[in-house]
């Protein structure tokens, strides 16, 4: 698949790391390092303008490496980009940890997922057909 991109950034192209890699690599395109101090959330800006197509979005994931080892996330995971967006792509980071966590122009700050996705369209009916689950939630399966 061939998607289109601007690339405003200072930094190579997002990459996959391996061969069956999911996800690649974005990273952040800033003119000086931010901080982001504990619990405290940031719009990383990326530099990235992409065109997708109909029926796709890109999914905004976190690093797990970035998670387990410095506890930073992506605050709204997965974030998604729509295929009608045209606007610069922003990763809304948050800092779980109990250290401040410095971020510098072009580290790796996220995972960016191109995902197919259905159209939906709801058919508003009066009844819905009965399962052995029925209406149980949060829990309700008690399996372990």
């Amino acid at each position: 698949m061939n998607i289109k991109i601007i690339n405003k950034s200072k930094n190579q192209l997002p990459a996959y790391a391996t061969p069956l890699s999911a996800g690649l690599d974005l990273r952040a395109n800033l003119e000086e390092s931010v901080t982001l101090n504990p619990m405290e959330r940031k719009l990383i800006p990326t530099g990235l303008f992409i065109e997708l197509p109909q029926g796709y979005e890109a999914q905004i994931r976190p690093r797990s490496g970035l998670a387990l080892k410095k506890g930073i996330t992506v605050l709204n995971t997965p974030g998604t980009i729509d295929a009608d967006y045209r606007g610069e792509i922003g990763v809304i980071l948050i800092n779980l940890s109990n250290e401040p966590f410095l971020i510098e122009s072009g580290e790796r700050i996220c995972q960016m997922v191109i995902a197919k996705h259905e159209t939906a369209e709801f058919i508003e009916v009066e009844e819905l057909s009965s399962t052995e689950r029925g209406e149980g939630g949060f829990g309700h399966t008690g399996k372990k």
